[in-house]
C-alpha cells in the first residue's frame, strides 16, 4: 500500500486522537468527488470489506479514537457530521481511505498517516456498516496514554494541567497573539473510562456527587417551574424527566417525556413563569412544541411544528430561550463551516446568527449575526438581557481565535467569518468587508480558545455563598484545536452583584482529564437544581453531575 500516490507522508502527522474520523465541513458530493479524492484513490477496494471481523476491530477503533466527537452510533457532535447518512455512506471506500489518511486540519480533520493502514482499512470499514451494526463500547487504553510534552502555556492561556478550582484568568485583546503564530494542532480527545472513584474537582466547600448515569448524549439540561429537570438525550432522539432528590443527591424517579426527535437539544417553557403551557424543543432542523401542564412525566399529545430551521451539516445544535415578556422566541444557529464566506457559500444562508420568531414561529427575523456557533443561549432573568456562549472559529493556532461568553446586543455583529475579536480581521479572508471592521462588537468575556464552550446558565438559588448570586455558570466541552487539551471543565463568570461581567473567569469544576491527557468525561450543560445545586451534564461519560456547597 505505501506505493500507492494518495498514502500521505509520515512526515505531516499530527497526533491522531482526532476530533473525529472525517472532516467537519462535509458537502453533499458524489462519491467520486468526496472532498475531491481523486480517482486513483476513488477506486481503490477496500481489502478487507464486510469481512466481520475487520468490521469488530474498525468498531473499536472508532469507539477508542472517533466516538467523542462523532458520537458512539455515528450521529455526529458540534459541527462533526454525521456518518450513518449522507456523504459518508455516498462516498466509495477508497475515497474514505484516501480523505482518513490526507486530512483537513482548517476544517478540523487530522492526518491519519500515522495509523496502520490495516486499521484505516477496518475503521471505514465499521463506517460504512454504521447504519446497521450495534455501536462498539469502547475498552480500555491501557498502552495508549498520550505523552504531554508540551510548554507550560504562557498566561493568560492555559491548559488543562493548570486548571483548578478557584483559578481566575482574564484574557484581554491585548493578549491575543498574530495569526499562525502556532501551528494549528489536531488534538482531538483520547476517552477513556472514569477510573474508578474519581469524581470532578470543585472548590473548597462543594461536594460532588453522581447524580445519573447510563443516558444517551446527554446535552442541554434544564429545570422546569416545579423542580423537575429535563434533560435532552440528543443521540437517542428524546427528553427524559427527573424529579425529585433523594438523601444521597439521586433523582426519586425518572420518566421520558417525549421521543421520535431529531437530535434535539435546546428545550424551554412557554409562556415564563409557574404554569407553562408548552415545552419548545430545538430539534437540528426545526423548532416543536409539546402540550404540557406542570407536572406532566409524558407529552399529553403530538409535537406541533413551529418553525423549519437552516440544517444540513455542520454546527447541528439549536438551542432556546424566551425573553421575559414572552414576546421574543430566540434560536442559536450555527454555522455550516469553519469560516466558509457567506456571501459565496449557500449553505451558511441564515446561519452563525442568533434568530428571533413570534412565539407561534411567525416573522423570523436575525436578532444578532457573525456569531460562529453560539451554542448556548440564556436570558438574565434579572433584567431579560440575551446573553450567548460561542464556539470561535479554528486554523489560526493554538491560542487563536478565543471562545467567548457575552451578553447580546439586538443588531448586534460579532465578526465571523470575516473579522474576529473587534478589528481584527481572519488572514483567510483580507479585504473582504472593510465597511464592517468597526462594527464588530468584543464579547464581554474572552475565554481559552478552543475549548468548546456549550452552555450558560445563571444561578438563581441562595444556596451558595452570596457572593455566587446571579453569576453565570458555563460548560467548556474542551478542545480538539490545541496541542494541548484545554476547558474539560465548568467556569463560573463572576459578576459582582452588577449584571455585568468584567471579563474575568474562574475555573470551577475541573478534574475530566487524566494527567496522561486522557478525557475521561466532557461537561455540556448546567442547570440549578431546586435545592439549589448544579447539575452539569457530561456527554463523555453519559452521566449527571450534581455539585452541592456543604460549607467549609
Amino acid at each position: 500500500m505505501a506505493n500507492r500516490s494518495f498514502v500521505m507522508s509520515a512526515s505531516r502527522v499530527v497526533p491522531f486522537v482526532v476530533m473525529g474520523c472525517l472532516a467537519m465541513a462535509m458537502s453533499v458530493e458524489a462519491a467520486d468527488t468526496f472532498h475531491d479524492a481523486p480517482s486513483s484513490a476513488s477506486s481503490v477496494p477496500n481489502p478487507y470489506h464486510g469481512q466481520a471481523d475487520a468490521v469488530r476491530a474498525g468498531g473499536q477503533l472508532y469507539a477508542t479514537r472517533c466516538a467523542s466527537c462523532h458520537g458512539i452510533t455515528g450521529q455526529g457532535s458540534g459541527n462533526i457530521p454525521d456518518l450513518v447518512h449522507g456523504p459518508a455512506q455516498q462516498a466509495s471506500e477508497g475515497a474514505l481511505f484516501w480523505f482518513i489518511t490526507q486530512g483537513s486540519v482548517a476544517n478540523g480533520m487530522p492526518s491519519w498517516a500515522s495509523l496502520p493502514e490495516k486499521d484505516r482499512w477496518q475503521i471505514v470499514a465499521y463506517v460504512k456498516a454504521l447504519p446497521t451494526v450495534k455501536p462498539v463500547a469502547a475498552a480500555p487504553s491501557a498502552g495508549m496514554h498520550s505523552t504531554i510534552n508540551t510548554p507550560p502555556p504562557t498566561p493568560p492561556f492555559t491548559d488543562f494541567r493548570y486548571e483548578a478550582p478557584g483559578n481566575v484568568r482574564k484574557i484581554t485583546l491585548n493578549d491575543l497573539p498574530p495569526p499562525y503564530a502556532t501551528h494549528s494542532a489536531s488534538n482531538g480527545p483520547e476517552m477513556t473510562s472514569r477510573p474508578e472513584g474519581m469524581l470532578p474537582k470543585a472548590p473548597a466547600g462543594f461536594k460532588v456527587n453522581l447524580y445519573a448515569e447510563g443516558l444517551d448524549e446527554p446535552r442541554v439540561i434544564r429545570t422546569a417551574p416545579n423542580g423537575d429537570m429535563f434533560v435532552a438525550e440528543s443521540s437517542g432522539g428524546q427528553i427524559r424527566i427527573y424529579r425529585g432528590m433523594t438523601a444521597d443527591g439521586k433523582p426519586q424517579q425518572t420518566a421520558v417525556f417525549a421521543t421520535g426527535l431529531d437530535r434535539p437539544y435546546g428545550i424551554a417553557f412557554y409562556p415564563l413563569g409557574p404554569n407553562p403551557q408548552w415545552v419548545y424543543i430545538g430539534d437540528t432542523n426545526a423548532v416543536v412544541r409539546f402540550p404540557y401542564h406542570v407536572g406532566d412525566l409524558k407529552a399529553q399529545g403530538p409535537a406541533e411544528h413551529i418553525a423549519d430551521l437552516p440544517h444540513g451539516g455542520g454546527h447541528w445544535t439549536r438551542d432556546l430561550a424566551f425573553s421575559l415578556d414572552n414576546k421574543t422566541l430566540f434560536v442559536a444557529v450555527g454555522s455550516a463551516s469553519n469560516v466558509d464566506d457567506p456571501d459565496t457559500t449557500p449553505g451558511e444562508k441564515n446561519r452563525a446568527n442568533i434568530l428571533a420568531f413570534n412565539p407561534d414561529g411567525s416573522n423570523q427575523r436575525i436578532y444578532a449575526s457573525g456569531i460562529r456557533n453560539p451554542s448556548g443561549i440564556a436570558v438574565d432573568p434579572a433584567n431579560g438581557q440575551l446573553w450567548t456562549t460561542v464556539n470561535e472559529r479554528d486554523g489560526l493556532g493554538d491560542n487563536l481565535v478565543p471562545d467567548y461568553i457575552t451578553s447580546v446586543r439586538d443588531g448586534g455583529f460579532y465578526g465571523w467569518p470575516w473579522w474576529y475579536m473587534g478589528g481584527h480581521q481572519d488572514p483567510r479572508h483580507v479585504g473582504k468587508h472593510p465597511e464592517l471592521k468597526d462594527k464588530v462588537i468584543t464579547p464581554d468575556v474572552i475565554l481559552q480558545p478552543h475549548n468548546a464552550s456549550l452552555q450558560i446558565t445563571f444561578y438563581q438559588a441562595d444556596h451558595f455563598p452570596k457572593e455566587y448570586d446571579g453569576d453565570l455558570f458555563a460548560a467548556e466541552h474542551g478542545s480538539w484545536n490545541k496541542a494541548t487539551r484545554v476547558g474539560y471543565e465548568v467556569i463560573r463568570i463572576p459578576r459582582h452583584h452588577t449584571g455585568k461581567a468584567s471579563g474575568e473567569y474562574e475555573d470551577f469544576l475541573t478534574g475530566f482529564v487524566l494527567p496522561d491527557g486522557r478525557a475521561w468525561g466532557r461537561p455540556v450543560s448546567v442547570a440549578t437544581a431546586p435545592d439549589g445545586s448544579l447539575l452539569v451534564t457530561d456527554d463523555g461519560s453519559n452521566s449527571i453531575w450534581r455539585v452541592d456547597y456543604v460549607g467549609h
